[in-house]
């Protein structure tokens, strides 16, 4: 197998505990124990983690975005669902 034909996984960073995990990129592995530690190299040499996710890319499943009025329409009339009400609390930090 050459370095071509490896597959193809998306590296997630969370930068430290309590926020999100953020996609920064993608790299080519054999495995995903090869994914995670070439993840760790490329992306933390600043040591800016607290954890790192691999995926293979083609586990992940997206919509189509030429689909968006379709897909996220619906969400536009319930406007309850959206925290837009209140403000957030400088003391509250990352949320």
């Amino acid at each position: 197998m050459t370095e071509k034909d490896w597959p193809l996984y998306e590296v997630f960073i969370r930068a430290r505990n309590g926020l999100a995990h953020r996609h920064v990129g993608s790299l080519h592995a054999v495995d995903a124990e090869m994914a995670l530690q070439n993840a760790r190299d490329v992306y933390t040499r600043l040591g800016d983690a607290a954890s790192i996710w691999v995926v293979p890319s083609a586990a992940i499943t997206a919509s189509d975005p030429a689909r968006k009025e379709e897909m996220f329409e619906p969400t536009a009339t319930k406007i309850y669902r959206h925290p837009t009400f209140y403000e957030v609390p400088d003391e509250v930090g990352n949320m």
